[in-house]
């Protein structure tokens, strides 16, 4: 799991920060979701790794301009470079009809299907590996904040262990890869887990945005590797942060920390820090790692692979 922030900025995009938009690319199944789609992330996506035509799964949190302006221009662009099986959108109310009126002024026409789910609180993805759920945030309309939870999976066959053990290759390699109990053609039991290495504990991703400080978000971060939240304002701005419900850099680390989450993501900065005034970024760095040490400040482009851990060391930690 690997993430790449495509937009940082707030409100409305700098000469060195796109607006908001966060993609999770999952090398394993040759997928990029994506979080949020402001207005340019098709030309971050063309300055960055990451591959267009492995665009499967949107998610919107809110219907603000600078998280979703980029949306048809990148749904159009994707029909263009080749068209993809299938996008799945979920966002809020209002996100289908706005496509849709988008669509039919602009005579957008796409090329393969696109099934736009209108959220609520829960779960509203799963398949074998992944669980997406999404949460109620606190703005000004109606927000949604997302959690994505990888499901444990069995550690890896030691085929040499399985030779030695006169097993057959074929069929029963898979049963035992999965962990199940096989019976041999000469009768002996075999049980799978025996030739596994430890579980592979499932990686937590919460990404919350736009919010002021909420229950809400500290549901959606629990007990997360990675939690990406917005940081609009220094905590002397609290003020503002209140007035437009958005968080200061103070209130992202508090529910990092009300969370026990593992690391802390900050974006959606302000252009009010830019080099030179008062308060600059590395100001907002300084006050969330006074509550939570394990934070860093997303830039564009900032790529962070979400590390892997057994789930004894989770245990072990918890």
């Amino acid at each position: 799991m690997q993430i790449t922030f495509l937009g940082t900025s707030s409100g409305v995009p700098t000469r060195s920060r796109n607006v908001s938009s966060v993609a999770l690319r999952l090398p394993q199944r040759a997928e990029v979701w994506l979080f949020d789609c402001g207005e340019g992330t098709q030309h971050q996506f063309l300055r960055s790794d990451l591959k267009v035509s492995q665009l499967c799964r949107i998610f919107i949190t809110h219907m603000h301009g600078d998280h979703i302006f980029g949306l048809m221009g990148l749904l159009a662009s994707c029909g263009l470079a080749g068209s993809p099986t299938r996008i799945d959108i979920y966002g809020p109310p209002g996100l289908d009809e706005y496509l849709r009126a988008s669509g039919r002024y602009s005579q957008t026409h796409f090329s393969y299907p696109i099934k736009v789910h209108t959220v609520q609180p829960g779960v509203l993805y799963e398949d074998d590996e992944f669980v997406v759920s999404c949460g109620p945030l606190k703005h000004r309309i109606t927000s949604f904040g997302y959690r994505v939870v990888e499901k444990d999976r069995v550690g890896r066959f030691d085929v040499e262990k399985a030779k030695a053990l006169g097993i057959p290759s074929g069929p029963l390699y898979g049963k035992l890869k999965r962990g199940e109990t096989v019976t041999l053609p000469d009768g002996r039991k075999i049980n799978g887990a025996e030739l596994c290495g430890p579980t592979e504990a499932g990686r937590k991703i919460a990404y919350c945005t736009d919010t002021i400080f909420c229950e809400g978000a500290v549901e959606l971060a629990q007990e997360a590797d990675v939690v990406i939240h917005e940081a609009t304002f220094a905590h002397q701005d609290a003020e503002l942060a209140y007035q437009r419900l958005h968080s200061t850099s103070t209130m992202a680390a508090q529910v990092a920390l009300a969370a026990q989450a593992k690391r802390l993501i900050m974006t959606h900065f302000s252009p009010r820090y830019a080099p030179g005034n008062a308060i600059q970024l590395s100001d907002l760095q300084d006050e969330a790692r006074a509550i939570f040490p394990n934070t860093e400040m997303a830039y564009d482009f900032f790529t962070y692979e979400v590390p892997r851990r057994q789930a004894t060391e989770l245990i072990s930690t918890s």
